[in-house]
């Protein structure tokens, strides 16, 4: 099949990031979020316990992170648009075999396809092609992604829940199935045309650097700050990880019943209304800064639902603070490698740095259903908010190399991303 990459009539970035929007919505619903409202009877249907179908999400994840790596690779080289045009294929194709496995094993090889898939297609990728498509607007556009995508768990829990009051689970994973092949493989494959942007056509595959509003790191600091920028983001993924991926059972688990569909519905707004407050007065502060934020808020959130549970007001705080950090960490995971960085080879980076997230964050799942079936909730959630402090404790030891990195007179720029041994 070949997919036209040209066009008279080049996008603009603008229309460049709504349609990313568009597919980023679409992409985190149907790949990561509907996986609470189906998993139990998935488990079910299987006879399995529902921890075992998270031990496999789990190990799904586990792969998607190996994958990463040589994911931002190929997007450097091809191009972003490309790597994701073909990625929602196989998410497409990935999300068909679960629909129709004839047993376990099928829907475990189905759900590592997924996740593998997914790494191609999610917010890596988009920010990646922003970045090559956007030049120095590329921190600012990526913003704007975030705030049009941060509606896919508002939209998809419900949704699916929605879907599945008429459906059985393997009919809305179908319906999910095409809705990735006939929305999301289209969208993207338009996204491989000509943008009207600063960065060009020229800003494609094959070309190391653009211009940025950040000075990068020297290179004598950039392997440690690099390591523990990753290691803040994989223990804050940790805890957001075993979150997401069952909001609603874990906040039926701490006594909130039927309000816990009704909590889980304000993540998602809190996420976009966040981004809205950061755009406005927070632009111009460092996406360090903004990090240590949004770090900081993720075990609060957590440490609050501990305390208070049952009592609704405490999840309607957990809810909030936590769509507060998650739509912070959502921008930076973007905007703090670029700063700290540089844009030389900016896929390589986020997919190393995904494969180090992942490789926490895939057990996550299975830890947090683990424990709420065997310590109970209030325990689960305060490992979750032990973990999501050392991730801050990580990202506050990024601030004396900056400092440092002050005193060290200025270098020309080799265009080398961080040392990768």
């Amino acid at each position: 099949m070949t997919i036209p990459s040209g066009g008279a009539r080049p996008l603009s970035l603008g229309a460049v990031v709504w349609l990313l929007g568009l597919t980023q919505n679409l992409g985190y619903g149907t790949l990561y979020y509907s996986f609470a409202i189906l998993a139990a009877d998935m488990a079910a249907e299987f006879g399995w316990p529902v921890a075992w179908i998270y031990g496999a999400f789990s190990l799904a994840l586990l792969v998607g992170g190996a994958v990463a790596p040589l994911a931002g690779r190929q997007v450097d080289r091809y191009g972003a648009a490309t790597v994701m045009t073909w990625g929602s294929v196989a998410a497409a194709a990935s999300l068909a075999l679960i629909a129709i496995a004839p047993n376990v094993g099928v829907f475990v090889i189905g759900l590592i396809a997924l996740q593998a898939a997914s790494t191609y297609v999610l917010y890596d990728a988009a920010f990646a092609h922003l970045v090559q498509r956007g030049g120095a607007e590329a921190r600012r556009r990526i913003l704007h992604l975030t705030l049009i995508a941060g509606f896919a768990s508002t939209m998809f829990w419900p949704l699916t829940s929605a879907l599945h009051g008429w459906l059985t689970w393997r009919e809305v994973t179908g319906l999910f199935a095409v809705a990735n092949f006939l929305v999301c493989f289209p969208v993207h494959a338009w996204l491989r045309r000509p943008s009207a942007s600063p960065g060009g056509a020229g800003a494609i595959a094959g070309v190391p650097s653009v211009a940025t509003s950040e000075t990068p790191l020297p290179p004598a600091l950039r392997r440690k700050a690099f390591l523990l920028v990753a290691t803040g983001f994989s223990l804050g993924g940790f805890l957001l990880s075993g979150i997401l991926a069952q909001m609603v059972p874990l906040l039926s688990a701490v006594g909130l019943g039927t309000a816990a569909v009704l909590a889980s519905t304000l993540f998602g707004p809190s996420q976009v209304l966040i981004r809205f407050i950061n755009m406005a007065a927070g632009s111009g502060r460092h996406p360090l800064t903004v990090t240590i934020i949004a770090a900081t808020l993720l075990p609060v959130a957590v440490g609050i639902l501990a305390v208070t549970a049952p009592a609704i007001a405490g999840a309607v705080a957990f809810a909030l603070l936590l769509g507060f950090g998650s739509g912070l960490t959502s921008i930076v995971r973007g905007t703090l490698p670029l700063a700290l960085f540089g844009s030389a080879g900016y896929g390589a980076q986020l997919g190393k740095m995904a494969s180090a997230r992942l490789v926490l964050t895939a057990i996550a799942p299975f830890v947090l259903a683990f424990l709420v079936e065997n310590a109970g909730a209030v325990t689960a959630l305060a490992v979750l908010a032990a973990t999501g402090a050392l991730g801050l404790v990580a990202f506050l030891a990024v601030l004396p190399l900056r400092k440092a990195a002050a005193a060290i007179p200025a270098a020309p720029c080799t265009g080398h991303p961080p040392d990768k041994s």
